[in-house]
Formats: structure tokens, sequence, C-alpha cells
């Protein structure tokens, strides 16, 4: 008797270049043990809130019919607004994909199983459950936010307040990979950062080289 393969793509993403990904890697074999063919592993180090973060947009890309996304939790996913979210869910959903995150009662397989008005049913109690989490991990994000911009407040009030420090040999990493003649993809791939950090860290290291050669005016 044959057995059908489930497939899976799982996603891992922190918000920050100094955050690391090492806690979510489990997902990667708890999926295989659930007994998921995993087709590819995308890991991401970009804001859930940005919606044009480059790894998730291949892994949409690269689904198949059939396919589930794998997520630790749903603010992985999504940190955006709720009709931006929603578009992106829609994404997966129309490539014939679903997703499957622990924490959201998903219940796609249960719903398979059935049919008609049941059906109906338990399709629209999924979709309420993660429209509710995706609001959920939208409303937490914006907390963040604003409790971050209440301690920066604070702090620059008391003069406590000295900015984010940057990891100089990180940036260093960066500029002698551009300086190698690494593409800004493959740079930050092989730093395991975003695109958009390579961009900055190539910028400023030109300006402070170009601040260098200028001569000093006695």
């Amino acid at each position: 008797m044959s057995t059908t393969v489930r497939a899976a793509r799982v996603y891992l993403r922190v918000s920050t270049d100094e955050q690391d990904l090492e806690r979510q890697e489990a997902m990667v074999v708890s999926s295989r043990t659930a007994g998921y063919y995993v087709a590819a592993v995308y890991r991401e180090k970009a804001s859930g809130a940005r919606p044009d973060r480059p790894e998730l947009l291949r892994m949409i890309a690269d689904l198949q019919m059939g396919e589930v996304v794998i997520a630790e939790k749903i603010d992985r996913i999504s940190r955006l607004p709720l009709a931006e979210a929603e578009r992106l869910v829609t994404a997966i959903r129309d490539k014939g994909a679903r997703l499957a995150v622990p924490g959201i009662v998903d219940l796609t397989d249960l719903a398979e199983d059935n049919g008609g008005v049941t059906r109906i049913v338990l399709e629209a109690v999924q979709d309420m459950l993660l429209r509710v989490a995706l609001q959920t991990a939208r409303d937490d994000y914006e907390l963040r936010r604003e409790r971050q911009r209440e301690g920066i407040a604070i702090a620059k009030r008391e003069g406590r307040y000295t900015g984010r420090k940057p990891d100089l040999a990180h940036h260093r990493r960066i500029v002698s990979l551009r300086e190698a003649g690494m593409s800004i993809a493959k740079t930050a791939a092989l730093a395991g950062c975003s695109i958009a950090q390579v961009k900055r860290v190539t910028a400023l290291h030109r300006a402070t080289k170009q601040s260098d050669a200028c001569p000093t005016i006695p």
C-alpha cells in the first residue's frame, strides 16, 4: 500500500541580526519526526512587520500544491497589519498550501475528513482563529514598539540614552565580503544578515572612506 508523502517548508525568523535561530532549528527536527518530508528550510533575520522579506517571498514562490508551511509561532510568519497579513496567508493558500503553526488549532485535516455543513463550520472556525492570532501578533508588535519608544524617551530625558552599539566585527565581515567581489545578496547570505543591513554597512563604509580621503583644511 502506497503512503502519501507530506511535504513541508519550514520558515525560521528572528527580528535582528544580533539574534540567532538556534532555538527555532528544532522545528526542522520535529517536523521530520511528525512524518513530514522537509522540502526546504528558510532562515530570515528581518522584522515580521516587513512584507518584503526575501526568504519569505522565496518560500511562497517555491510552494507546491499540498505542501505545509511550518513555523514556530504565527508571529514568525507575520506581524503585519491584519489586512496585509491576510493577503500573505491568501498568497500561501493560493499556491495550494496551508499553515501549520503550534498554538493555533489547525482544523484543516479534520475538515478534510468531513463534508457539507460540518466542513464549512470547521473551516470558518479555523479562519476565525487565524485572524485572531494574526491580529494578536500585530498588537504585540505595536505594544513592544510603544514600550521601546517610551523607554528611549525616558533614557534621553535622564541622559542615559547612547543608542544601539554597532557590531563592528560583523560590519568588518560584511565589508570584507563586498570588497572580495561578493554581490549584496551573496554577502547577506554568507554574513547571516539582511540585504538592507549589507546596503547600510556598505554605504557607511564608503562614506567613511571618502571622509578620510578628504584633505584637512588648516
